[in-house]
């Protein structure tokens, strides 16, 4: 999914040079796209992070691989953008998930299980429970009701008895996850345990509301860049 919105993001702007690096797990990873971009030859790099909070692999793990590249390759002007975030646009896209997985915004029968990671930091996971109100804003569901796959509370299973006990009859799990992945199955098996009447949405994958978030993020930081090597050149 990850690999399908950088895909789609080439095809919306075949001008700029996108490329797919990982903070972990997968290949390439930022080091190893860094060095070739400075291998290349070019001169700045905008890293837009696909990542939905500002935790700790935005604000420690990130920076300290930048810091580092900076340090190997001293004429490359390597910039981070800002998380994704808590975009109204990403909230769009969520939505447009839970109706293509039957969940209509008249269904007054509806609760909506929002999906998240969780965090060590209670300020970040008290944001990500906010975002539940703004996906269910102006619907007649039920309730809505964000849940954490780590970390945090509720669970799923607390969540959807939460949503019962609110009066659902029928339940939908929309994932705030970019992509599938191991705690997106670990959320799945969970909500299994839960009886019938539940239903997981897709998770956001390359939805036009991203891959317009992640242009903005792109286009401002390389503004920012440029202005700054105007300045100090």
């Amino acid at each position: 999914m990850v690999a399908a919105a950088v895909s789609a993001l080439r095809a919306v702007r075949p001008d700029l040079d996108v490329r797919l690096c990982f903070l972990d797990l997968n290949a390439p990873s930022v080091d190893q796209v860094l060095d070739a971009v400075a291998a290349e030859g070019h001169s700045s790099a905008v890293v837009v992070p696909m990542l939905l909070g500002s935790a700790f692999h935005a604000r420690v793990d990130l920076p300290a691989l930048l810091d580092a590249a900076r340090l190997r390759h001293p004429h490359l002007h390597v910039r981070q953008a800002d998380v994704l975030g808590h975009d109204a646009r990403l909230v769009e896209a969520v939505r447009d998930r839970i109706g293509e997985a039957g969940g209509s915004v008249g269904e007054s029968g509806l609760g909506i299980v929002l999906a998240a990671v969780g965090s060590s930091d209670p300020a970040a996971n008290d944001r990500t429970r906010e975002l539940a109100e703004s996906v269910a804003a102006g619907t007649r569901w039920s309730g809505a009701v964000t849940c954490f796959a780590t970390s945090a509370e509720p669970t799923v299973q607390q969540a959807i008895s939460t949503l019962r006990q609110a009066g659902a009859e029928r339940i939908v799990i929309a994932p705030w996850f970019l992509a599938p992945g191991l705690l997106t199955d670990r959320l799945s098996r969970a909500a299994e345990s839960c009886g019938p009447g539940i239903t997981y949405a897709a998770t956001i994958g390359p939805h036009p509301r991203l891959l317009d978030i992640m242009l903005d993020r792109y286009s401002q930081t390389h503004t920012e860049l440029q202005r700054y090597r105007a300045l100090s050149a």
